[in-house]
């Protein structure tokens, strides 16, 4: 077993509750003891809900133990029916009361109430969130789906899809329902359902009528899809619309999948990102060394948003969730890099150091793994904190997405360079070392010896001539040319790095 501070993903009943959050007129019962309630502020704080999740909690004791449990959980389920009166219900049981097996499918089988209960299993030591996800929404429209309904039976004049994957909790997931709605009825395609993220049971009814499925956010949407494409007959997108190029050829097959012609709809009038990218302020950013870690689906985007339209070099590129770890593998070897598929915070922050990269994208842990190494950052991905919800409409998803990425990933470098330029004014009392980065803690004051590095200058060898020319050097790329300098005169068993060594070692890692 290994401790940490940090967990990319919780356990599969977390991704349960994102599930029955998302939806409405749906209610989770949870066989959990007391402790196990935490979740709630998931949705409440971070993703800034006005409700509650719709959870009701066993919350056995120790003292409890001794007891009848299986009691508690059929009288938690009847009062909850009581109370919310849901379309229908899923049960469950939390990783600890997983030990116990006291088998809610069984109890709430037996107990006969007046809607669906659908019980899951969700093995909480084999598996995580994103698959205790998946398979609650796979099993919500496996159980509830009419399945004596036809593929394209909705009677609508225009082609219609579901949209299938987004979810409570999810990074932009709200806003990224909303741009693909419009892009799809800018062709000529109807949204005929949205789920998880505000069906009702009775919704999840009629899945089978739309004409396909567009599969958003496949680490939860892709099971259920399969299941659709047998079932109904439903053909299901592959790509996720993240970046211009993925959008576009996301346009296109849709369109082959409704069966339209929609060569306009190719050039969208708003996507500022391809000239902006091509512009002269940004093309000093051609080449920048760019670390891309997150949940699959926004990693391999981000992969080939880096590669393919802003002329990064990805020097790093990893997941978290191993169930896609194939899409990453894919990716990676476009990119030339070794793929990283790990759920280890620590493995991901050596990963960066060593890597040097001039850009991190990732989630909110590689947030502080950047900020500790000194490098600017951006996020892209879940898990996300409260900042990260913003109450702006701001999509990863199609062409207004683009423009929003385009932003949020250069930004950072931007304002490296604008620290840059202030350095050259260092005299004056306005930037000097003491009144901190404008971005990183506008009024914050620093010591002017700190430069990102824990080390005190008295310990780490350098004259103090070497250490003014040192500030010289941008503070975004200033760690990088402190430790390259101290492993040059390592290896040259210096003891003190003067102004020649910190020339000598430029020169050295220039070639």
């Amino acid at each position: 077993m290994q401790l940490s501070v940090w967990t990319y993903e919780g356990p599969p009943h977390v991704g349960a509750m994102r599930v029955a959050t998302a939806m409405q007129g749906l209610h989770y019962v949870l066989h959990a003891p007391q402790g196990d309630t935490y979740a709630d502020l998931l949705f409440t704080m971070i993703e800034r809900r006005n409700a509650r999740p719709p959870v009701t909690y066993t919350t056995f004791e120790a003292r409890d133990l001794g007891k009848d449990t299986a009691e508690l959980f059929q009288k938690a389920a009847r009062e909850a029916h009581e109370r919310f009166a849901p379309e229908a219900m899923i049960v469950g049981a939390s990783c600890t009361a997983e030990l116990i097996q006291d088998d809610p499918a069984g109890l709430s089988t037996a107990m006969g109430l007046p809607c669906p209960v659908i019980p899951l299993e969700l093995p909480s030591y084999q598996r995580k969130e994103h698959w205790g996800a998946a398979e609650t929404f796979y099993q919500i429209v496996r159980n509830l789906a009419d399945t004596s309904l036809t593929r394209g039976s909705h009677g609508g004049p225009r082609p219609r899809a579901n949209l299938i994957g987004p979810c409570a909790l999810g990074f932009r997931h709200r806003d990224d329902v909303a741009e693909i709605t419009r892009l799809l009825d800018r062709i000529g395609i109807d949204v005929h359902l949205v789920a998880p993220l505000g069906a009702r049971p009775s919704d999840i009814a009629t899945i089978g009528q739309a004409d396909f499925n567009v599969t958003l956010y496949p680490e939860i949407g892709e099971e259920a899809g399969r299941w659709l494409e047998r079932t109904f007959d439903q053909p299901r997108t592959t790509i996720v619309p993240i970046g211009v190029g993925a959008t576009r050829d996301f346009i296109a097959e849709v369109a082959g999948l409704a069966g339209l012609d929609v060569d306009k709809a190719w050039e969208d009038a708003n996507s500022r990102m391809p000239w902006w990218s091509r512009s002269v302020d940004s093309t000093y950013l051609t080449g920048k060394r760019v670390f891309i870690f997150g949940d699959a689906t926004h990693a391999v985007a981000a992969e080939r948003i880096a590669r393919e339209e802003l002329g990064f070099e990805v020097c790093g590129l990893g997941c978290y969730n191993r169930e896609f770890a194939r899409d990453v593998r894919a990716a990676a070897k476009l990119s030339g890099v070794d793929p990283l598929i790990t759920d280890d915070h620590l493995a991901v922050e050596d990963a960066i150091a060593e890597a040097q990269p001039e850009l991190v994208l990732g989630t909110q842990m590689e947030r502080h793994i950047a900020k500790r190494l000194g490098i600017p950052c951006a996020v892209i991905s879940a898990p996300v904190h409260v900042q990260d919800f913003p109450a702006r409409y701001s999509p990863q998803m199609g062409f207004e997405g683009a423009n929003v990425i385009f932003d949020t990933w250069v930004h950072p470098l931007v304002m490296g360079l604008e620290e840059h330029l202030l350095t050259m004014f260092r005299e004056d009392f306005e930037f000097s070392d003491a009144a901190g980065p404008s971005h990183h803690a506008a009024h914050a004051p620093k010591t002017p010896d700190n430069d990102h590095q824990p080390a005190p200058i008295e310990l780490s060898g350098w004259t103090e001539e070497a250490e003014r020319e040192l500030k010289k050097i941008p503070f975004f790329v200033r760690g990088k040319a402190r430790r390259n300098t101290e492993a040059f005169a390592a290896e040259l068993g210096r003891a003190q790095i003067d102004l020649d060594t910190l020339y000598e070692a430029k020169a050295h890692y220039a070639r």
